[in-house]
C-alpha cells in the first residue's frame, strides 16, 4: 500500500479508535484479522480516513487524530467492580456505569483489582491511555493503604530502597506514615508504574497484609472529593491538556465539558447521585422468575378430606340446598 498525503499507520488509527493497544493491533494484523478496503491488512500498511477498515469482519469507525476529541474522564471505583468489559462469572464492571458515547469507546488507563477502590482515568483517545500507562513515562500514582501488621522502620526503609517480587523489584518513590497507633495503620504510597497487585505485593514481602486499598491520586489529578464511589465526572480541557504534555502529545483545542456555576454543578451531583443509588438497586435485585405450579399430585388433597371453603356437598345447579330438621321450635322473631 503506497503512502498517502496525511495517511497514518494502521496500528496507530486502531489504537486511537480503542479497538486496542497498538501491540495487540499489530499482532491482530499480522494474524489476519484485519481488512482494509476488503483486502487482509499487513503491517507497516498506512491508511487514511476514507478507507474502509474492519476487524473480525466487523466495521471500524475511523477519524484523523485532528477530528477525533480527546476526552477524559474521572471515575471513583468502589470494592467489587473489575476493570474488564464483561466477565464470565457475572461480576459487575466499571464499564456499565459510564455514558454511552457515539464514534469511540472508553479505554481504562490501567487497571484497579476487585477489592481495591478509588480514582480510575478513561479516555477516548487509545494513544493516551498507552503512553500514560507505559513505565517509561513514570507518571505517579498514589495510593492511601491500611496495612495489617507490626510496621517498623527498617521494614519502610526496605520498602522505599527496593523489594524482590516474582516479576522483578519494586520500590515506592515516596511512602508516609498517617498518624495512628494500633495493628492497622494508614499510609500514603507513591508509584510510577502498574504492575498487577504491586502494592500489595510488596507489604506481603515484608510480612504485612494490605487490608484496605485506595488510589487518590494520578499524576496531579485528585480523586475528586464531591465524586461519590460508583459516580464520574469530566475533565475540563485544562486538565486533559495536562495528561498530554505528561506523555509528550499535542495539546487538544476542543473539549464537550460544558461550563456551570455553583448551582448547576450542585443539581448535576444530586441527579449523579441518584443515577448511583438507582445502578446500586438494579445491580442487588435479583431478576425475578415466574412461579411454577405444583404439578397436580402435589395439589390434590389426602383421601377423605374436604375441601377447603366446603361445608358439604355442592347442591345441584339452580336449586336452594335444603335446610337439616334440628327439633327446635322457631322463635318469636321468626314466626312474624
Amino acid at each position: 500500500m503506497s503512502e498517502k498525503a496525511g495517511s497514518e499507520k494502521l496500528q496507530k488509527v486502531l489504537a486511537r479508535a480503542g479497538v486496542g493497544s497498538r501491540r495487540e493491533m499489530e499482532e491482530w494484523i499480522s494474524s489476519g484479522r484485519v481488512t482494509v478496503d476488503g483486502k487482509p491488512a499487513t503491517l507497516g500498511d498506512r491508511i487514511s480516513p476514507n478507507q474502509q477498515v474492519r476487524v473480525d469482519g466487523h466495521p471500524v469507525q475511523i477519524a484523523s487524530e485532528a477530528e477525533q476529541i480527546c476526552r477524559v474522564l474521572a471515575y471513583h471505583k468502589p470494592e467489587g467492580e473489575i476493570c474488564s468489559r464483561t466477565d464470565p462469572e457475572g461480576r459487575p464492571t466499571v464499564f456499565s456505569r459510564l455514558p454511552n458515547i457515539k464514534g469511540a469507546r472508553w479505554i481504562a488507563i490501567g487497571r484497579l483489582d476487585i477489592n481495591t477502590s478509588g480514582l480510575l482515568l478513561f479516555t477516548t483517545d487509545g494513544e493516551l491511555a498507552n503512553r500514560l500507562m507505559h513505565p517509561k513515562f513514570e507518571v505517579e500514582r498514589e495510593y492511601a493503604v491500611r496495612v495489617f501488621g507490626d510496621v517498623n522502620d527498617a521494614m519502610i526503609q526496605r520498602l522505599r530502597i527496593g523489594v524482590e517480587l516474582e516479576d522483578g523489584k519494586a520500590n515506592f518513590k515516596k511512602i508516609k506514615a498517617l498518624p495512628g497507633e494500633g495493628i492497622n495503620r494508614w499510609f500514603h504510597v507513591v508509584l510510577t508504574e502498574g504492575r498487577n497487585r504491586e502494592v500489595r505485593r510488596m507489604w506481603e514481602s515484608q510480612g504485612a497484609v494490605v487490608s484496605r486499598l485506595i488510589r487518590v491520586r494520578y499524576g496531579d489529578l485528585l480523586l475528586p472529593k464531591h465524586l461519590p464511589a460508583g459516580g464520574y465526572a469530566e475533565y475540563p480541557l485544562d486538565d486533559v491538556n495536562y495528561l498530554r504534555k505528561l506523555v509528550s502529545l499535542a495539546p487538544e483545542v476542543a473539549t464537550l465539558v460544558k461550563p456551570e456555576d455553583r448551582d448547576e454543578r450542585r443539581r448535576r451531583m444530586a441527579s449523579m447521585k441518584r443515577a448511583v443509588r438507582k445502578h446500586d438497586i438494579a445491580a442487588k435485585t435479583p431478576e425475578r422468575t415466574p412461579k411454577e405450579r405444583k404439578p397436580a399430585e402435589a395439589r390434590t388433597k389426602p383421601d377423605g378430606a374436604k375441601p377447603a371453603g366446603r361445608r358439604g356437598p355442592a347442591a345441584p345447579k339452580g336449586k336452594a340446598p335444603k335446610r337439616q330438621p334440628t327439633g327446635k321450635k322457631p322463635s318469636r322473631e321468626g314466626r312474624n
